[in-house]
C-alpha cells in the first residue's frame, strides 16, 4: 500500500498512520508532510521505526529549503517517480 502525506505532520494523527504502516508499504511526503523527515523532530523516530520504504519529494524539500536537515532514512525522488509508486501500489491512503 502506498500512504502519502500531503499535510503538515502537526496536523495529521501520526500515531495512527505509524501504527497502520507495514514493513511492506510504501510512504511517501510531500508538499507540508515532507516535515515529517526533519532530523531529531518529534515524528521521525516514529516513522523510521515502521520500516515502511520512506520516500520524500525532491522538489518539495528543495521549495521549503530544508534539504540540509532532511533524515537520511528517507529517500528523495521526482515526482515521476512518485507516478511508479501509484502503479507499484494497488491501494493507496492519503492523510
Amino acid at each position: 500500500m502506498l500512504h502519502t502525506l500531503i499535510q503538515s505532520p502537526y496536523k495529521t494523527n501520526i500515531p495512527l498512520l505509524t501504527s497502520i504502516l507495514k514493513k511492506q508499504d510504501d510512504f511517501l511526503a510531500l508538499q507540508d508532510g515532507v516535515l515529517i523527515a526533519l532530523k531529531n523532530s518529534v515524528f521521525v523516530d516514529s516513522i523510521v521505526f515502521t520500516s515502511a520504504n520512506l520516500y520524500l519529494i525532491k522538489e518539495d524539500v528543495n521549495a521549503r529549503g530544508i534539504i540540509n536537515n532532511i533524515s537520511s532514512d528517507f529517500i528523495l525522488i521526482s515526482y515521476i517517480h512518485f507516478v511508479s509508486l501509484t502503479l507499484k501500489n494497488k491501494t493507496q491512503m492519503a492523510w
